[in-house]
């Protein structure tokens, strides 16, 4: 098993930006990455498996469903804590984070916001505690950046609605106990219907041979004919803004996520620098190393820097839609160039799984375009300062 001897960088003092909560709640989740994730992530890389036997401990870290209300089972905890939250668990591994933050920001989150009382008591605990797991369902064979034009359906059949369709690229699909499933009504109105595992007609077929987010279960979601009961539709918001909603909660929580990796691969980078001799000294003594590792570490700052902006905006309920598509997408870049660059300071070690960064290089291929396309992202910017929209 490998050692995890992480030490994060924080180069411009973020941390007196933070509260001592905050610290609290970040710490924890640092220490349970390392006790946890760390030892087993790689195994469970290689062999393309979820490690379900983690599912307890992202609970007692408060990783489901973090600033949902006490009330519900949450940690009523703000949106920094969130974020810390989700960095520290992607510097252990993306695809883990992603079943964390499908869970809190994908399934709980539009459970709270636009369901009922009776659907808020009867998931979110059991959600929250990890008794119950769920995936979000948006996405379509032919509809990813276009998801408007989606065909999975519903039709009004009187004491049940029938359902029909099929997604894909679902995160925690094959094992979920339930689906946040997006349809159209026999208007063409999108809403958000709750599916349990057991109904008949729904199936969760795996998706296999995955070279990215290989300790994450991803698989499709299939309707044929399927009864979902009336008080099973989330009343509280319909139209493509429900699940865009949704989304925006979960992108802000890849900002965040992206930082660890992107921290995970500085730091192996810069230990592994000092410790390889070549030419009779180490190689964190040449000029282009040194290069590579100060730029590193420039830009990690300047994203723990918007990432912490994004927070408190988010805490003030200010954040738009678009800052938090720059976030997204400045910050997975950020991740996936790190990522690349430390690669090359390790040299042909860097492609082992004796270090982590091939896996979360090969991981932030995925972060890059899932939940908005690194191009998407760019045009909702560009649409933002111009008001003109690229894609339509």
């Amino acid at each position: 098993m490998r050692t995890d001897n992480f030490q994060a960088p924080d180069y411009y003092n973020i941390d007196e930006l933070l509260s001592d909560e905050h610290k609290i709640v970040r710490d924890a989740a640092r220490e349970w990455v390392k006790r946890e994730v760390s030892p087993i992530i790689e195994d469970a890389a290689q062999k393309a498996e979820f490690p379900k036997s983690i599912i307890g401990g992202l609970a007692e870290i408060g990783a489901f469903g973090p600033y949902i209300p006490e009330e519900y089972g949450g940690a009523g905890l703000d949106q920094i804590s969130y974020g810390l939250i989700m960095q520290e668990i992607e510097r252990g591994d993306s695809g883990v984070r992603s079943t964390a933050s499908v869970q809190s920001s994908l399934v709980m989150y539009p459970i709270y916001k636009y369901g009922t009382e009776e659907q808020r008591k009867k998931y979110l605990p059991k959600l929250a505690s990890g008794e119950f797991m769920g995936c979000f369902g948006l996405t379509e064979p032919d509809h990813g950046s276009n998801p408007g034009g989606m065909t999975t359906n519903f039709k009004d059949k009187g004491d049940h609605y029938l359902l029909n369709g099929a997604k894909m690229w679902i995160s925690n699909a094959p094992f979920a106990d339930l689906a946040i499933v997006w349809a159209k009504d026999e208007n063409g109105r999108i809403h958000g219907l709750i599916v349990e595992r057991g109904m008949e007609g729904f199936s969760t077929p795996e998706t296999h041979n995955k070279w990215s987010l290989r300790a994450s279960a991803t698989g499709e979601l299939i309707f044929d004919n399927v009864k979902v009961p009336k008080e099973n539709l989330m009343p509280n918001k319909s139209g493509l803004g429900a699940p865009l909603g949704c989304l925006d909660s979960a992108r802000y929580g890849i900002a965040w996520g992206a930082i660890g990796a992107a921290m995970d691969c500085y730091d192996t980078a810069l230990r592994y620098a000092k410790e390889r001799i070549q030419f009779d000294k180490p190689i964190a003594g040449t000029q282009l190393q040194q290069k590579k590792l100060a730029e590193m570490i420039t830009e990690i700052t300047k994203a723990q820097l918007m990432a912490w902006r994004l927070g408190v905006l988010r805490n003030e309920e200010k954040a738009t839609s678009a800052q938090i598509s720059m976030a997204k997408r400045n910050n997975v870049e950020m991740a996936i160039n790190i990522a690349r660059e430390a690669r090359q300071i390790l040299g042909g070690m860097g492609i082992t799984g004796e270090y982590s960064i091939m896996r979360h290089m090969m991981n932030l291929e995925s972060v890059i375009t899932y939940e908005g396309t690194h191009d998407i992202h760019l045009l909702i910017t560009g649409m933002d300062i111009t008001g003109i929209p690229a894609f339509q």
